[in-house]
């Protein structure tokens, strides 16, 4: 889920330069491997460690095994374990805010004509500019704006996440934890909106003019 951005020369074949800095491609797999883990264990925690469904499991098989159980008591248990799954759910987000954090300062040690600012800008100018090839700068367009949404959607994510993380210390904010618990939840079915569209065009672009995509993300590419 990176964006494409030339970044330094190959100082072994300096006529070449990389399309995706080591530094951008730990970001954009590092990136997607906590937000597949955090979605994991919101997945896990609807349907595993649901709590309803938990609750008569756990109320069941002791019962099987002879245990006498309340109802109360099943569901704090089965709470305990949505609450151990929620706890893995906090930690990815915890590296997730870290590598959003990464991320902005990564922006700022980028080439001039690199910055993904810039390139966004350079892509608007082009869309405004070009005649002949505006099929193409509509396209640049469209994917620079995807991912700007992407990462303001990002910024959302990790400020509800964090607030929700340290609610007890923002008892202040009580009154808004509702309201910020579920504009974290709508933010993750957005998550999977651009997951799904980011996916479909990597596979569009590797069945037409954008082949290679996926190794020059794993490889660094080289563009003369």
């Amino acid at each position: 889920m990176a964006i494409i951005e030339p970044t330094r020369v190959d100082v072994q074949h300096p006529q070449r330069i990389k399309k995706h800095s080591a530094t951008l491609r730990f970001w954009h797999w590092a990136n997607t491997i906590v937000i597949t883990g955090s979605l994991i264990t919101v997945l896990i925690n609807s349907t595993i460690t649901n709590k309803r469904q938990t609750a008569a499991l756990i109320k069941s098989e002791l019962q099987n095994a002879g245990a006498t159980i309340s109802d109360q008591q099943s569901s704090a248990a089965a709470h305990a374990l949505g609450d151990k799954t929620w706890e893995v759910h906090t930690y990815f987000g915890y590296v997730l805010a870290a590598l959003f954090l990464f991320r902005l300062i990564l922006e700022f040690f980028q080439l001039a004509d690199q910055k993904f600012i810039r390139k966004l800008k350079s892509a608007w100018l082009q869309f405004n500019a070009v005649k002949k090839e505006r099929e193409i700068a509509r396209h640049e367009l469209t994917v620079k704006l995807i991912y700007s949404a992407f990462y303001l959607l990002l910024l959302v994510m990790v400020v509800t996440g964090l607030f929700l993380a340290f609610e007890d210390a923002l008892a202040g904010f009580k009154s808004i934890r509702h309201s910020v618990k579920e504009v974290h939840g709508f933010c993750m079915y957005l998550v999977l909106a651009f997951i799904a569209v980011h996916l479909a065009g990597v596979f569009l672009a590797e069945r037409k003019t954008g082949s290679g995509i996926v190794s020059d993300m794993i490889n660094g590419g080289n563009q003369s």
